[in-house]
Parts: structure tokens; C-alpha cells; sequence
């Protein structure tokens, strides 16, 4: 069964983005609304997600919501649903891009911030695709797009905990892709290099992140745009950008020399 490839026209159906308020993931909520989606963002910040929404109607012509959302928070990632399914109509698309990163080394981490980081990267994405996939399975269409990282396949210093988290992103999503296929839900999973976002305000206090890997950073709006493009296909995992593709089957075939290069690559200070 193939139904999400109705998606590839996404007129008035309804999309939910998470970390919807700032970064990749609002510019993934302009990409759905330009194609003329009902656009349901959602983040912790409800001020800037109210901008956000207005965007999103500007440029769709359509209904855009926004919703508080804290996906550390089971209940409240139900309640969300539910009250999408019950005000707005079935959901037909979610984007996990809900997520935040530190980098720092593993024997000085902070715990308590490994435990949170798991809580919204791993289980928030788990409950949010949970609840909205119950919903997808009963009219056997959907699609579902989780933003993971290159971090979960390629490790480098100082990201430890967020690799982590993104292997287990990974991890999940290849085994749901298998369960979901048959009830027409598609899984893709998104792992992007660095983007220039706000993310490394707070995942890089050296400052010195984006500067060493330059030539690899991403633009927000490309790689939503490409994201968004996918939806509808067959796709499993895009790649971002595309060079590290490549990387990653050198990383596996020669991890000796991958580690060395990922190690002073992208731990230059």
C-alpha cells in the first residue's frame, strides 16, 4: 500500500511541524503553507509560534494554527492531537523536528541534561508519532518525517549524548518504516549536517562549531524545501548535503581513517 503518495499535492491537508518556533523547523512550516497545507505549528514558545502561524497564512491563503506544545510532556502531546483530530480534521502529515543539542564532552556532561535531551529528542519524537500514526492507521494514509542528524551515523568529539540520541531516531524510524508500510503511513527520516539555525547558540558554547565545518553548512530554507519535496515518495532517508552520503559509506568501510578525520575535522579548537 502506497496511500501517503497522494501527499505529493498537500492543498488543505493538514500538517503538524514540532520545534516549530525558530530554525529548520519554522522554515519547514513556510515550505508546507507555500504549498498550500493547513499548517499546525507547535513549540514551547507560543509568542513566536503566533508569527510563525501568521506566516504560514500569508503565504498558504489557508488556516495556520499555533499550538503550545512541550513534547517532554506525554500529555500534552495527546491532548495536542486529539484536539487537531477533533477541530481541524485528520492529521495527514508530521514533521519531528522538536530537538535541542549540546556539545561538550562526555565525562563532563551534565546528566540531568542527557536524561532531558533523550526526553525530547528520542521519547517526545516517540509519543508524538505514536498518537498521530493511531490516527493515520484508521484511514490507512499518512506521512511521517523525523528529523534525525548526520551526528547518528558519523560520531565526532563532543557529541556523544546528541549522537546518541539521533542513532536512537534512527534506529526507530527503520523499524517503523517496516510496521507502518502496510497501513500506507510512509516514514522518512531526515538527517541533516549543521544548519545554520540558533541551535548552536545553545549546542556550542566554544562558538568555534560552525566556523571549523564552513564548508558543510546548510541554509534553512534549501533543506526545508527539500524535505518538504520528499513527502509523498517512496523516500526512506535524505541526506544533507549530499556529500555526506559518501562520507558516511567511507566512515563504514574504512572507520579507522573516518575517525581520525571526523576527530580533527571537527575538533579543531
Amino acid at each position: 500500500m502506497q496511500n501517503y503518495k497522494y501527499l505529493k499535492d498537500l492543498r488543505n491537508r493538514i500538517a503538524i511541524v514540532t520545534g516549530a518556533s525558530s530554525g529548520l523547523g519554522e522554515q519547514i512550516a513556510y515550505q508546507l503553507a507555500k504549498r498550500g497545507a493547513i499548517v499546525v505549528v507547535c513549540a514551547r514558545r507560543i509568542d513566536r509560534l503566533e508569527a510563525v502561524s501568521q506566516r504560514c497564512r500569508e503565504l498558504s491563503g489557508r488556516l495556520s494554527t499555533a499550538m503550545e506544545l512541550d513534547v517532554a510532556q506525554p500529555e500534552q502531546i495527546e491532548q495536542v492531537i486529539e484536539q487537531v483530530e477533533n477541530e481541524l480534521g485528520p492529521i495527514d502529515v508530521l514533521i519531528n523536528d522538536a530537538g535541542f543539542g549540546l556539545m561538550e564532552n562526555a565525562l563532563d556532561f551534565n546528566m540531568d541534561i542527557a536524561e532531558k535531551m533523550f526526553r525530547v529528542n528520542v521519547l517526545g519524537l516517540m509519543y508524538m508519532t505514536k498518537y498521530a500514526a493511531l490516527k493515520m492507521s484508521v484511514r490507512k494514509r499518512g506521512a511521517i518525517v523525523n528529523i534525525a542528524s548526520v551526528a547518528g551515523k558519523i560520531a565526532t568529539p563532543k557529541s556523544a549524548v546528541y549522537s546518541a540520541t539521533k542513532a536512537a531516531v534512527l534506529g526507530y524510524s527503520n523499524a517503523l518504516r517496516l510496521e507502518l508500510k502496510p497501513l500506507g503511513i510512509s516514514v522518512l527520516t531526515v538527517n541533516p549536517g549543521p544548519i545554520k539555525t540558533d541551535f548552536f547558540n545553545i549546542a556550542d558554547k566554544s562558538g568555534h562549531y560552525l566556523e571549523n565545518v564552513g564548508l558543510f553548512v546548510l541554509d534553512p530554507e534549501e533543506t526545508a524545501e527539500k524535505v518538504v519535496k520528499a513527502i509523498g515518495t517512496s523516500r526512506r532517508e535524505l541526506n544533507l548535503p549530499y556529500v555526506f552520503q559518501a562520507m558516511y559509506h567511507f566512515y563504514q568501510f574504512c572507520p579507522w581513517v573516518g575517525d581520525y578525520l571526523a576527530g580533527n575535522l571537527f575538533n579543531k579548537k
